[in-house]
């Protein structure tokens, strides 16, 4: 079982690294951007093996859902920053063979 500080603590490490996705996203580093990405699932799915058990109080669950409105408010402003960049690269491959995609991508 875990503690409700060890909880609170996964959850403050995932606005950290929402938080860091939206500064790479605003300064279009995507590379940094898809690495944190995978940093981010990994907490997320410790997060949900540590929900089982976890009682919280009223004050408690208005931390969690602040907490959960941030993440959510950076993934809102991700999604903003990098439609416009997911725009382009579907451009760039409108109109591409598609066994060119294939080779570019190890397809089969």
């Amino acid at each position: 079982m875990t503690s409700n500080a060890e909880y609170f603590a996964r959850y403050e490490a995932i606005a950290a690294i929402s938080r860091r996705m939206l500064t790479a996203a605003r300064r279009a580093l995507w590379n940094d951007l898809v690495l944190l990405q995978e940093e981010y699932r990994n907490l997320v799915e410790a997060l949900r093996d540590a929900e089982n058990g976890v009682k919280l109080d009223e004050a408690e669950r208005l931390r969690k859902y602040a907490l959960i409105r941030q993440i959510l408010a950076d993934d809102a402003a991700i999604r903003d920053l990098a439609n416009p960049r997911m725009a382009t690269l579907s451009a760039l491959f409108a109109g591409r063979p598609t066994r060119l995609l294939k080779e570019l991508y190890g397809a089969r």
